[in-house]
């Protein structure tokens, strides 16, 4: 895979690349963005939350697309919405698809580099294509092209002029598992020349496999920050719930209290919801449990496995 030349060097002084400072993001009575500061240098950085929980909108503030309610945000030591030349240092993938269906690959991303202002656009668009995989002499309309394909085309247009700071809302959605590998690669390889590469993702194996420092964001609030193992951990220090659909509930319930497994049960009419710090102690134990009792066990079905509890039980903690 070829690379694209890297950028000029970050301000000399040391300080962040990005510095967002007590933002909040208000649309009428809904609050989007509550009171988020952090600071990105170098390297890459991914955005971890839930649809909805006010990804796209901090990133829309950090380009200067609209302005925050409240707060600061500084890129490269500016204001993106008064600064124009910072908004030049910028590249962004929105996760809206926002491509012209009637261009090819090469005539929308000539046009984003014409827009910026790229010398020789036609060239600094076959470079950029190249490095996402694309074919610069397929003449196709974008309209008749994969998801995966245009969320291509979105990353090439973004890099083409180059920019130090790349923000990429949702970039791996629709890629099969090798362009995803690949793109990952990409990432890492700006982020080494010294780009900011801030990645936002709702799949946290996808957060998992870029192997960044990591933002969680739920409910439009910072929820905790650090690499993924340690968030992780946190994760881990919660009871997993779990629900078990059985016959004998009661029976099934008292069981697992018995042994130890359950540190805490909600008795159902049919099923049973256990709190367990052990799950493959559980899954070990639940067949074997149902032929003792001779209940008939229909489902057994996490209930906490999704961003958005992980997400709840780390606000509660703070």
């Amino acid at each position: 895979m070829s690379t694209v030349p890297p950028p000029p060097p970050p301000p000399s002084n040391g300080s962040a690349m990005v510095e967002v400072n007590g933002v909040s993001k208000v649309f009428g009575d809904v609050v989007a963005v509550s009171d988020v500061s952090f600071s990105v240098r170098s390297g890459v950085t991914a955005l971890l939350g839930p649809n909805g929980a006010g990804k796209s909108t901090l990133f829309r503030v950090m380009c200067g697309l609209t302005p925050p309610t409240k707060g600061t945000v500084r890129v490269l030591g500016a204001d993106a919405r008064r600064d124009r030349d910072v908004r030049g240092r910028i590249g962004l993938v929105p996760q809206q698809d926002g491509l012209f269906e009637r261009l090819s690959a090469l005539q929308f991303v000539t046009l984003a580099a014409a827009t910026e202002a790229v010398a020789e656009p036609q060239r600094a668009a076959q470079r950029a294509l190249g490095v996402v995989d694309l074919d610069a002499d397929d003449s196709r309309p974008v309209a008749g092209f994969s998801k995966g394909m245009r969320q291509r085309v979105k990353l090439a247009a973004a890099l083409v002029h180059d920019p130090e700071v790349l923000i990429l809302d949702e970039p791996l959605t629709g890629l099969d598992p090798v362009q995803r590998r690949r793109m990952i690669a990409l990432f890492h390889g700006l982020g080494d020349e010294g780009r900011c590469v801030l990645v936002s993702s709702h799949v946290l194996e996808e957060v998992a496999r870029l192997g960044s420092r990591i933002l969680m964001i739920a409910q439009g609030r910072l929820a905790a920050t650090g690499d993924y193992r340690e968030l992780r951990e946190l994760m881990d220090d919660r009871p997993h719930r779990i629900r078990i659909a059985v016959d004998r509930p009661r029976q099934f319930a008292a069981a697992l209290v018995e042994s130890g497994t359950a540190v805490g049960v909600s008795v159902g009419r049919d099923s049973i919801v256990v709190d367990t710090r052990d799950v493959d102690r559980l899954g070990r134990e639940v067949a074997p449990l149902a032929q003792r009792l001779e209940a008939r066990l229909s489902r057994v079905a996490p209930l906490d496995e999704d961003l958005e509890s992980v997400f709840r039980y780390l606000l509660e903690k703070r």
